[in-house]
């Protein structure tokens, strides 16, 4: 009998790891993939997949999915979150892969009636629709539950052998993790950046002014953002963590810190940038600064701070006209 081949599309947490983990207990090879973009990073897949003995693909979707954001058909959650056109998307992806891969149908840990937006049963079928590839899809920790697809239909999967969970309950899943040795899964939720009310209206906002650079959708992850001009930004850091990861990130854009002063760093970025806009980012700086005396120049550059300018502190009604989310 062929030994037949899976694509799961994988996030990380519990429900995607016992999807992969069952299907292979069942003997069937599976390919986790997990698909990022600066939005849904992929760092906590990546230690979730190493931490169960699994071979995690990444793959980078972030030109569809911006080309899919601003009018999702299905509109969004809460937020700036298109939970169904987003998982479509990503189930069509898998499809593009599955030549490539030499798999034969997809898998996802999706378990019926867990999340209210993305995984009641019309919502499913939904996905599956829109996706294109409805019939190569399968849920095994709730497909007894669902129409059997292509590949219990034609025998290569045993519909006995999956499962019938359903609900927001989790007991179920941690049981089965017990069963099959899982020994680390995360706890749920915090995955998706567009849920996140500060960072999804960011993201509008760089969206409705044209922005789809990579790079000033990573910087939406840090600090606090002001609104320059259309085209400029300046990121400020909320804390040494933030602090480092700006600085991590800094590429091609105009570096400010007070060295001696403890306190956030910043950056400006975006399009032309000229001395009104470099003292209007350093008076939002000094704003955020309340250590360092109100005539100490800021040191700011392009690659080395060889720059100094002394400003007025921002005042609050500034920092509130300016400030993005």
């Amino acid at each position: 009998m062929k030994n037949y081949k899976a694509i799961a599309v994988f996030s990380g947490g519990l429900d995607s790891i016992l999807s992969v983990k069952w299907m292979q207990k069942l003997g069937y090879t599976v390919y986790p993939v997990f698909f990022s973009a600066p939005y849904f990073p992929a760092d906590k897949a990546q230690y979730s997949a190493r931490e169960n003995g699994l071979d995690l693909i990444v793959h980078d979707i972030t030109p569809e999915h911006l080309l899919m954001l601003p009018n999702p058909k299905y509109g969004y959650g809460k937020h700036f979150n298109p939970c169904i056109d987003c998982h479509a998307l990503l189930f069509a992806t898998a499809g593009k892969m599955l030549e490539e891969m030499n798999a034969d149908f997809i898998i996802s840990g999706e378990v019926l009636g867990q999340r209210p937006m993305s995984q009641r049963k019309d919502a499913i079928n939904a996905v599956a629709k829109l996706s294109g590839i409805k019939d190569l899809i399968i849920r095994p920790l709730s497909q007894r539950l669902l129409a059997p697809t292509l590949p219990i239909r034609e025998g290569w999967v045993d519909i006995d052998q999956l499962l019938d969970i359903q609900g927001r309950g989790r007991h179920r899943q941690m049981a089965l993790a017990k069963e099959l040795g899982i020994m680390y899964y995360p706890m749920p939720g915090g995955g998706c950046l567009l849920t996140d009310t500060g960072y999804s209206k960011r993201l509008r906002e760089l969206l409705d002014h044209n922005i789809t650079d990579p790079y000033q959708i990573e910087l939406l992850r840090f600090g606090r953002h002001f609104r320059l001009s259309p085209e400029v930004k300046f990121i400020v850091g909320r804390d040494k963590h933030e602090n480092d990861a700006i600085s991590a990130l800094y590429q091609g854009s105009i570096f400010f810190d007070l060295p001696d002063y403890p306190g956030p760093v910043g950056i400006l970025t975006g399009g032309e940038i000229d001395q009104n806009l470099i003292s209007l980012a350093a008076s939002i700086l000094m704003y955020y600064n309340k250590k360092a005396p109100s005539d100490q120049p800021i040191l700011y550059g392009e690659k080395t701070l060889d720059h100094r300018i002394a400003v007025t502190r921002a005042n609050p009604q500034k920092i509130e006209q300016l400030r993005i989310g």
